[in-house]
């Protein structure tokens, strides 16, 4: 299977959709903030200058998803029926574990969704703590799960 994104002459295009069945479709994302002890004190314990660390980056992670569209040049445009996006601190890392879901019913995926909203949240942790810690490390963007659709359900190992 070629690249969907690009026509015969190697030109980049917007998949067309329209033959696609109209089903229920879900994706999860997943990423880390890798940082130091004190920061991850200072945003556990609520001591952020800044203020909310892990709710003002839930709420930037589903602003993500809502506008995945208009920053991936090649996303369709979706009718979003859910996001959610949670932030557990792992103090064995230290830092955040981020988990965003997003669901839709469409004829196509939401997996850049989830990883938009993942990856929006993250991006958010290290511009409220990095007066604290620049060398904070984000990883481990993926997607979990993905289901629906012709392709059928996708679960990372």
């Amino acid at each position: 299977m070629g690249l969907t994104h690009f026509d015969d002459q190697g030109a980049a295009h917007m998949v067309d959709v329209s033959d696609k069945d109209v089903t229920d479709r879900i994706a999860v994302a997943e990423a880390y903030v890798k940082m130091k002890c004190e920061t991850f004190d200072i945003i556990t314990e609520g001591r952020a200058k800044k203020g909310d660390v892990i709710g003002v980056a839930r709420l930037a992670g589903i602003m993500g998803a809502k506008r995945t569209s208009d920053l991936i040049p090649l996303c369709h445009p979706l009718p979003i029926t859910k996001v959610s996006v949670d932030l557990e601190p792992d103090a064995d890392l230290p830092g955040l574990r981020i988990t965003a879901t997003v669901k839709t019913t469409g004829q196509t995926g939401v997996e850049m969704e989830a990883l938009t909203a993942a990856s929006t949240a993250a991006l958010t942790v290290y511009d409220m703590a990095k007066a604290v810690d620049k060398g904070m490390e984000i990883g481990g963007l993926r997607v979990v799960l993905k289901d629906g659709g012709k392709s059928g359900r996708y679960e990372a190992t």
